[in-house]
């Protein structure tokens, strides 16, 4: 009998070891020196070549985060978003929350053209994308970070799935916090990342509902807007506001100081403060400590890069972005 109880006792410990290892592997698979042997060059690479497009435009900082973000909420952080259709897959530049709005393919090319010279085959879409939104962050003002790296390349992608999974500008508190909870994300989490609005545009057709229809919103800010948004749909639809109104290229906290001022231009975005929301504190703390809403900014984007990336032998690495290999 003892021995049968040492024996499973070593059978439990083994057992364990190996699951240990086997979750230690998968939770260590992205690593911020991933490619510090195979592409040293990588950083600077991306770097000049974010600096010089947002230099000619300054919203592309926005666009490539944006990308990042609506990249990761579709079956995770796999460059799908890249994807031009196909005969046999409809991809997700298509799908409602990205057609005549998601931006910065052209840019994420030259990108990918750039760190294919320095270092062929090694790079994937997907951390050329990560890489790209940090860059972009930090070069528009905000904070900076160690990007975790090792994600390998969607080989397919689905319009119905990005339909689904980014959360459109019309989200209610609840349907935020769901979706986000969904992806193992936390309501902070939630609203550190929409603090990403302090920089960036939006067309007419994403918040003429708002500022037409809603109570929750500052007068004169409505009217400013309904300046350059008509009424009527099909007059103006892609003209464009700025997401802050006060510094809409540079990152900082003034897009929690327009929620308490009820001057959110989205829906969604003025949900997150909404007299008695359990989101008010979050943006009220936020637009009073600047230095708290960086480093949570900064340790939600990190979770967001770790939402089921592709690793080891599965995806890819894709020569260009656009297309498998």
């Amino acid at each position: 009998m003892a021995s049968a109880v040492s024996c499973f006792s070593k059978f439990s410990l083994t057992l364990c070891l190996v699951l240990v290892c086997s979750q230690g592997s998968t939770n260590a698979q992205l690593s911020t020196n991933f490619y510090s042997k195979s592409c040293p060059g990588l950083f600077s690479t991306v770097k000049s070549t974010v600096h010089s497009a947002i230099m000619k435009e300054a919203r592309m900082g926005a666009s490539l985060l944006r990308l990042f973000f609506h990249d990761c909420f579709v079956n995770g952080c796999d460059g799908s978003v890249l994807l031009d259709d196909t005969s046999s897959f409809t991809g997700e530049k298509t799908a409602n929350p990205n057609r005549n709005s998601a931006r910065g393919f052209d840019v994420v090319d030259d990108i990918k053209s750039a760190v294919e010279k320095v270092c062929p085959g090694v790079v994937s879409c997907a951390d050329v994308l990560a890489i790209a939104a940090r860059d972009s962050v930090k070069i528009l003002g905000g904070p900076n970070w160690d990007v975790k790296l090792g994600r390998r390349d969607a080989r397919t992608t689905s319009r119905a799935a990005a339909n689904n999974g980014i959360p459109p500008p019309t989200s209610n508190l609840n349907r935020l916090v769901s979706r986000f909870n969904a992806l193992g994300l936390s309501t902070r989490d939630l609203v550190a990342l929409s603090g990403g609005h302090t920089i960036g545009q939006a067309r007419c057709t994403s918040f003429r509902a708002r500022i037409y229809n809603e109570s929750n919103i500052d007068r004169s800010f409505a009217q400013t807007r309904q300046r350059t948004c008509p009424r009527a749909t099909g007059s103006g639809d892609n003209n464009l506001a700025p997401l802050d109104i006060q510094t809409p290229t540079y990152f900082d906290n003034n897009y929690f100081k327009n929620l308490v001022n009820r001057r959110g231009l989205l829906h969604s975005d003025q949900q997150l403060f909404n007299g008695g929301g359990s989101t008010d504190s979050m943006v009220r703390g936020y637009s009073d400590n600047p230095g708290s809403f960086s480093s949570d900014f900064v340790a939600a984007m990190i979770r967001m890069g770790d939402i089921s990336p592709l690793t080891g032998s599965r995806g890819e690495i894709r020569k260009n972005c656009r297309r498998v290999n």
